[in-house]
């Protein structure tokens, strides 16, 4: 991160290169559903998921390492939300280990992803994120939510 006048840090453009491709993973699961043999598809299925579930969950680390950074100062609800993610994918688990389809497992997460960005809305709005934050993360949530989402209807 650089330094701005203000004090603000701001992202650098590596994150926004990694941040992107970290979405390839999940639109090539999507390729998959779409045009895989059956074998193929129920391996795609079960990588989506997992794929989802892990980078909510990283996203729920993300969030407590900005509270982190603050020391004291960072809001409670900050500290609530950066455990939900791994909670919320444990909970979507559930319901495929239950035995039940999986694409209520995909799109329950789905929806879960696309809506983290308005916690991250939340945390720009409180001035815990550096210059930059929203304007990556947006276009990640919602984009790794749709394909989600398209997994699980899929």
């Amino acid at each position: 991160m650089t330094i701005e006048p203000t004090g603000r840090h701001r992202l650098p453009p590596l994150a926004r290169v990694l941040g992107f491709a970290g979405l390839l993973p999940q639109a090539a699961a999507v390729v998959v559903l779409l045009a895989g043999d059956a074998d193929q598809q129920t391996a795609a299925l079960g990588l989506a998921y997992a794929y989802a579930a892990l980078i909510f969950s990283f996203l729920g680390g993300v969030w407590w390492g900005l509270a982190a950074a603050t020391g004291l100062k960072a809001p409670k609800w900050v500290w609530i939300a950066s455990v939900a993610p791994s909670l919320l994918a444990l909970a979507t688990s559930v319901v495929w280990a239950a035995g039940s389809d999986p694409a209520a497992s995909l799109i329950l997460l789905g929806v879960f992803i696309a809506a983290s960005v308005l916690v991250d809305l939340k945390l720009k709005a409180a001035g815990l994120t550096p210059e930059g934050w929203l304007a990556l993360r947006a276009p990640l949530s919602i984009g790794l939510g749709v394909l989600t989402l398209a997994a699980g209807l899929i």
